[in-house]
């Protein structure tokens, strides 16, 4: 079952490129900007490719549930989990996507290189073994902050193993020394992951059998994890140094921040029976409002004021603030009681 879907970037990618087109920029700031766009654009398109891959082989399994696109910022220490896969035995497989456009070279020593082929050399980079590493590390202290099922008097918690994940069309340019059986391609997940169950030792596979939850308790643990997801917007204006338009006297004569209350008031109700006794929770379809007086479920389609363009929610403690990446504008929208 799929708990939790990539977050839409387009809302990125468009402000992006119309900042490409403001006049007055310079041509560092236009190069600095197309350089962001092709990293975008390559990181949704090995995300999308891997998700593709995931979706199809495990979206209709009894036996596990699947989290996109996890970003959690625990204690200080920030994690982008690209894919997140947790069965029922408590195994989970951390899978970090990466997008090379001419191939991967990994040496002896385990250091990666990617292709330039501008410069027509190989050039170094982050070992992304080492950056999920650091993820399953965020990871760990996240399932420390929800409840966790017990057996026999104490708390279970998951494994966890690491995958790389790369194009199925990319080189990979493998040494004889270092292990590379974490760098896996997309389209070999499902048989990757199946081969990892069938090596694990007897007390791995003795300790998943002990940790065995229901499909529902698997569920709520895997959207309990959800709701600590922290979306962020990145002021790209400020990123690259480009000044806000001028803004008409109409538009600054009231801050959004100084919204009428009986406003806020009409939109943060029960659409079933018009409590204001509720809070926002993470779901399936993203953020929404839970009734605490009948259960019900009032769906989150934030707007931005100033224009009317669509907005997102940025989770910050209880508090929920509505961000527009375009307008550049950031309101406190809810406070979870």
């Amino acid at each position: 079952m799929i708990i939790k879907s990539t977050d839409n970037k387009t809302d990125a990618l468009a402000t992006l490129e119309e900042l490409l087109q403001q006049p007055g920029i310079s041509s560092t700031q236009q190069k600095l900007i197309q350089k962001e766009i092709n990293i975008l654009r390559a990181g949704i398109k090995g995300e999308n490719e891997a998700a593709y891959q995931i979706d199809f082989d495990f979206k209709d399994s009894e036996h596990s549930v699947v989290i996109h696109d996890l970003r959690l910022e625990i204690n200080g220490r920030v994690a982008q989990i690209d894919h997140l896969l947790i069965g029922r035995g408590l195994i989970a497989f951390v899978l970090e996507t990466k997008h090379f456009n001419s191939g991967l070279k990994i040496n002896d020593n385990g250091e990666f290189l990617r292709w330039n082929d501008y410069k027509k050399t190989y050039e170094g980079m982050a070992s992304p073994l080492e950056q999920n590493e650091r993820h399953i590390a965020v990871l760990k202290d996240a399932f420390k902050m929800i409840d966790m099922p017990t057996r026999l008097g104490m708390r279970l918690t998951p494994t966890f193993n690491s995958f790389v994940i790369i194009s199925s069309s990319a080189r990979i340019d493998r040494p004889k020394k270092f292990d590379t059986s974490q760098i896996i391609k997309a389209d070999s997940i499902k048989t990757n992951i199946q081969q990892k169950l069938d090596k694990m030792g007897v007390m791995d596979l003795f300790g998943g059998v002990a940790r065995l939850v229901s499909y529902e308790t698997l569920e709520e643990i895997a959207r309990k994890l959800c709701a600590l997801h922290t979306p962020i917007i990145i002021d790209y204006r400020a990123k690259f140094g480009i000044p806000e338009v001028a803004a008409s006297v109409s538009q600054t004569s009231q801050s959004p921040m100084e919204q009428p209350s009986s406003e806020v008031a009409q939109q943060h109700i029960c659409r079933k029976c018009s409590s204001t006794n509720i809070g926002v929770q993470y779901g399936k379809f993203g953020y929404y409002f839970k009734c605490l007086d009948c259960d019900g479920n009032t769906p989150i389609k934030p707007a931005c004021d100033k224009n009317g363009c669509k907005a997102r929610l940025r989770k910050e403690g209880n508090k929920f603030f509505r961000e527009c990446a375009a307008c550049g504008i950031s309101t406190l929208y809810f406070t979870n009681p």
